[in-house]
């Protein structure tokens, strides 16, 4: 069978199926599970029916996937242990990818069943951890080597502070709302079935489509990443550089690597190169950021070495699959390389930082891309999961969280801090929880209405958001323990 350029089996075509199948199907229970909390306001504020809110809240998802930037896909990704990544092709990378798949679909389900709004990202990102932590320990590494502490640190803190955001944004702006606008029949509930006054509709209908946008733009990438280190794994000779590069593009990496090499030879004026600066740079990417000389030594000569093999050339299809597997480590190793020396200021010169990172934007563009199938799948299933199963999460976010009826005025509050929140982590690659921040936000404008809040569904929902990180550690750990147990003691495959 020929697929992308490349001759598979027909295991491997299946194997294939199966792997995008779990990815999308992760989406596709993202969409109910998250998405929910978009159409919540317009549905419960009457302002339009459901049936017609999951389909527009499903529609602008899908525009919000199109139009995104893989800057989140590649945050989460970058949370991955480094040897599995640069070996996703292996039994242990296929592990890594399913078992994560596999523990965030288990936990999304059983949340979404007891209608609790947990987070996709907590979720994904709690089984990222647990399948580091265990590939640490049975590679032989250091406990917790395996983990990206520094990413990690960055995505917590920005899935800790959406919610606070959240709560005290969205009360602030309800209250600024009260002195700005006085208008009476904002800040009343809906009579029986009746549709709110037409300006009132249109505003919620706008923070419905923004929250909608902007979750599709930042949700609907977490399984974008997943998907390229799939077909990376399977389908190496068609996705393991960027099928798109131009002859231009190509070309610039080697310009700029040309440009950076005096800089790098400036800190290092011996190199090593080969399989020894392939193992210095993983050790250095491995570790809690512990540099050493041999760090620039690694750096510089990897770096010749991708300029002279790109030297001239105008395509990579005359690369065969081993050569683009390598490569591609190649530019992984030195883009990601780049990044932490840049971060722990080891570069201290203004225009040094400048000129490096510049060539490490044009590194990413050879491995850091997203089909644009990727994105139209991810969306389907993101936009038909919205349709399907939205009503128990709807059903908390509308009725269990305060005593009384959402107003018109709670719902636009909740809901335009929600988009600007996750608007802004998109704008910076940080991935962020839709329901974090929503639901926090309607509990804020409960509190600052004095309508009062249900205290037995808040302490649910925080037992949620709690537990969620550490079980899917637990869930991510035992599936790729097991998975990797498996495959080599049963079939003797590494």
């Amino acid at each position: 069978m020929h697929l992308f350029g490349q001759n598979v089996s027909f295991f491997s075509a299946l194997f294939l199926l199966l792997a995008l199948g779990l990815a999308l199907g992760f989406e596709f229970v993202n969409g109910f599970h998250d998405t929910a909390n978009a159409v919540a306001t317009v549905i419960y504020t009457h302002t339009l029916k459901p049936v017609y809110a999951v389909v527009w809240s499903g529609l602008w998802n899908l525009i919000g996937v199109l139009t995104s930037s893989g800057l989140v896909a590649f945050s989460v990704v970058s949370l991955l242990p480094v040897e599995l990544v640069l070996n996703v092709g292996s039994a242990a990378g296929f592990a890594m990818v399913f078992s994560l798949l596999i523990s965030a679909i288990i936990w999304n389900l059983g949340t979404w069943y007891l209608g609790l709004p947990a987070s996709s990202s907590h979720t994904l990102i709690g089984s990222i951890m647990g399948v580091g932590l265990a590939n640490s320990l049975l590679s032989g590494h250091v406990f917790g080597e395996g983990v990206n502490w520094a990413k990690a640190q960055e995505v917590f803190g920005s899935l800790l502070l959406s919610p606070v955001m959240g709560f005290f944004g969205a009360g602030i702006l309800l209250l600024l709302l009260k002195l700005l606008i006085r208008k009476p029949a904002l800040y009343q509930p809906p009579e029986g079935e009746k549709p709110p006054p037409i300006w009132i509709r249109g505003l919620l209908m706008l923070t419905c489509t923004g929250v909608s946008f902007f979750h599709g733009s930042n949700d609907g990438q977490k399984g974008m990443g997943l998907i390229v280190l799939i077909l990376v794994g399977i389908l190496p000779a068609g996705f393991a550089l960027n099928p798109a590069a131009t002859p231009a593009d190509i070309q610039s990496v080697v310009r700029h690597a040309q440009q950076v090499e005096p800089i790098l030879l400036k800190h290092a004026p011996v190199t090593i190169t080969g399989d020894e600066a392939t193992d210095e740079l993983s050790a250095y990417l491995k570790t809690k950021g512990v540099f050493s000389p041999k760090t620039f030594e690694a750096l510089a000569g990897k770096n010749r070495e991708v300029a002279i093999e790109l030297d001239g050339r105008s395509s990579y299809d005359d690369l065969n699959i081993e050569q683009k597997k390598g490569f591609r480590s190649d530019i992984y190793l030195l883009s990601e390389t780049i990044g932490k020396l840049i971060k722990q200021h080891k570069l201290s010169d203004p225009a040094e930082v400048k000129a490096v990172s510049a060539y490490q934007t044009t590194l990413q563009k050879q491995t850091k891309y997203i089909p644009i199938w990727v994105k139209f799948a991810v969306a389907i299933a993101l936009g038909f999961g919205t349709m399907i199963g939205w009503k128990r999460i709807v059903i908390t976010v509308g009725e269990k969280i305060g005593k009384e009826h959402l107003t018109y005025a709670q719902g636009a509050s909740a809901e335009l801090v929600a988009m600007a929140t996750i608007g802004l982590a998109d704008k910076y690659g940080l991935p962020v929880s839709t329901t974090h921040v929503l639901s926090s936000g309607i509990a804020g404008t409960m509190a600052a209405n004095r309508s009062g809040l249900q205290m037995e569904t808040l302490r649910n929902i925080l037992l949620a958001w709690v537990l969620t990180l550490p079980v899917c550690v637990f869930l991510g750990a035992a599936i790729f323990s097991a998975s990797v147990y498996l495959t080599f003691h049963l079939f003797g495959v590494r």
